[in-house]
């Protein structure tokens, strides 16, 4: 069983710059099948925007995703975690902060995210979320 974030995190994640759009942002969970991006500036994270953030603060308020800057819908100052921590140091930040993704930051540069999914495939694989995030991308 997996023990530290290193184990289960998924490495290189994908960052945007402050200055993107929605639509960047958009594009590049696309092309990379994954439901967040980092904002990043200078290589430090700054925010974290998912497809959900996208579809509530974007979309549903009827910004224009081609020019909406990603810093008016991102979650700003994200709790983050080093890829030393414990798999129950990212469960108990889930839980207390009701999130379900969390960066991973080595000497102050993003080098990873973990998912709720990570975790459940890690130590519950029997579940049914394990079961869905195990499975390869349907598009």
């Amino acid at each position: 069983m997996a023990q530290s974030i290193r184990e289960v995190m998924t490495a290189d994640p994908v960052t945007v710059p402050p200055t993107a759009t929605v639509a960047d942002a958009a594009k590049a969970m696309r092309d990379r099948d994954m439901g967040d991006v980092l904002v990043a500036e200078g290589g430090r994270i700054s925010g974290i925007v998912t497809d959900r953030d996208i579809v509530v603060r974007a979309v549903a308020d009827g910004r224009d995703p081609s020019s909406t800057p990603v810093t008016e819908v991102c979650s700003t100052d994200p709790i983050t975690l080093s890829p030393t921590d414990s798999v129950g140091d990212a469960v108990r930040i889930m839980r207390d902060k009701a999130v379900r993704r969390v960066p991973v930051v080595e000497d102050g540069r993003p080098v990873g995210i973990v998912a709720i999914g990570d975790l459940a495939v890690a130590y519950d694989q029997d579940s049914a979320l394990a079961d869905i995030s195990a499975n390869s991308p349907n598009n």
